[in-house]
């Protein structure tokens, strides 16, 4: 039950991240400057808060961090008369593509949901065990 819901939260702040993305998919201007930078996530396993408490398997899976991506660059486009354009009429937009992050959101909504069936799954077993104990 545990690890589900490990695996619960972990990707429901995945959904949030590739939602954060696709919602500034198009922001040529942050408060830091620049057009808006694609986000990743980074999962871990729990295995050393399992290793502390003597226990020898992993137990679960949390986020390691959120990072920038530097490794695609933006998209540029001729747009003179925008207000971000440079002296040659190009436009800096975020290397978000929309298609890219439409495929991760099925992946975590489906890994989502693999988590929450074994999870109801446990407790239709833990239900069934406290009837036949009855």
């Amino acid at each position: 039950m545990r690890v589900t819901s490990t695996g619960l939260q972990a990707e429901r702040m995945r959904m949030n991240v590739i939602t954060d993305n696709i919602a500034n998919a198009r922001a040529t201007r942050t408060p830091e400057g620049g057009p808006y930078r694609r986000k990743l996530i980074h999962f871990e396993p729990l295995v050393r808060e399992a290793f502390m408490r003597g226990e020898q398997a992993p137990k679960g899976v949390g986020v390691a961090k959120i990072t920038r991506d530097f490794s695609s660059d933006f998209v540029r486009i001729s747009e003179p008369g925008h207000a971000d354009a440079d002296s040659e009429g190009m436009v800096l937009y975020p290397n978000v593509n929309s298609v890219v992050e439409m495929a991760d959101l099925v992946t975590s909504m489906r890994a989502y949901e693999a988590n929450l069936t074994a999870q109801q799954g446990f407790v239709q077993m833990a239900q069934r065990a406290m009837e036949l104990l009855r």
